[in-house]
């Protein structure tokens, strides 16, 4: 066992609470021109807080454009993250990082990647150094299902099979694709199945279900710890918001969008520990209360912090 404890179910609703105020705090500040655009992973709370209260501390993380999920998960400070996004001197990346690159490397965050599969072409990299160190830690890769079409998926897992690299591939299936649907790219409607053809062994898991996206993580890590071997774990969900600030959707079928809405995994677990009694809807408010402050503080932070200067403008840099 990797001695992960399961959490508290309140305390995995409060991560994906914060995870989504962030989100819809960020969103309403690039439209009032204070922050950059941004890409939401809106919907996939339960995917990114599953998958990263699942992980033990010497786990390092790699991931993509949609990272503020894995980031908040992992314990980043909205703050910082807010301070980031903003250009501001006391952002993680002292502000040169913006939405979309940053990197925690205090918190095993060492990469976020906007580049289409980019970080699956590291994760192998990753994965063989802490092999060579003989590490307790693996290499956890998120990834969409669009950069499950790009080539570098297929070379990344076939060569982290034939190595049996410890790494934890997690396939965020979203249904889309920056402006295309999942459907018009690919025939299968899940990509578990794939990992087959390398040998590997694979799960796909209801994505909005976080606590079944724990438990399977959880048992997935545990099999990679044991036996050294790579793993693809699928959590098949929905992005209910568009590919970047702004955009109307007006792409996206209102019909598919309304039914997946319905499946909110914030919604699915407050109506789930309603119903079983383990939380009330007043501690639920007190939740959301807490949640809102903790925000608007972040946000206040970042307001208040200072630009960096143009000293800074060659270091952090390799040429």
């Amino acid at each position: 066992m990797s001695g992960i404890e399961t959490p508290n179910s309140v305390s995995l609703l409060e991560n994906m609470m914060l995870i989504r105020a962030y989100e819809t705090k960020n969103v309403a500040e690039q439209a009032a021109g204070k922050s950059a655009g941004t890409c939401t992973s809106v919907g996939q709370e339960a995917s990114s807080v599953g998958v990263v209260r699942a992980l033990g501390p010497d786990d390092l993380i790699l991931t993509n454009h949609r990272s503020a999920g894995h980031l908040l998960a992992r314990g980043a400070d909205p703050g910082r993250m807010f301070a980031e996004v903003r250009g501001k001197k006391s952002g993680y990346c002292k502000g040169k990082s913006g939405n979309l690159h940053i990197s925690v490397k205090e918190l095993g965050v060492i990469l976020t990647s906007t580049i289409v599969g980019g970080e699956l072409s590291l994760a192998t990299g990753v994965g063989l150094s802490l092999q060579m160190q003989q590490s307790k830690g693996i290499a956890v890769c998120f990834f969409g299902d669009g950069a499950a079409c790009e080539g570098i998926f297929h070379e990344s897992l076939n060569l982290a099979a034939v190595w049996n690299l410890p790494i934890l591939y997690v396939c965020e299936n979203n249904q889309w694709q920056a402006f295309v649907h999942r459907k018009e790219t690919m025939l299968t409607d899940k990509l578990a199945t794939r990992a087959a053809g390398y040998g590997m062994a694979s799960r796909t898991v209801d994505g909005n279900d976080v606590e079944a996206v724990f438990a399977a993580a959880r048992e997935a890590a545990e099999g990679i710890r044991k036996t050294g071997k790579p793993f693809l774990l699928e959590t098949y969900t929905y992005r209910t918001r568009g590919h970047y600030e702004p955009d109307d959707q007006s792409y996206v079928d209102q019909a598919e969008l309304a039914q997946w809405k319905a499946k909110d995994p914030i919604v699915l677990l407050k109506k789930r520990l309603l119903e079983k009694k383990a939380v009330t809807q007043a501690e639920i408010d007190a939740i959301a209360a807490r949640v809102d402050q903790k925000i608007e503080s972040a946000s206040a932070f970042a307001t208040d912090s200072p630009f960096p200067g143009p000293e800074e403008l060659t270091t952090d840099v390799y040429a």
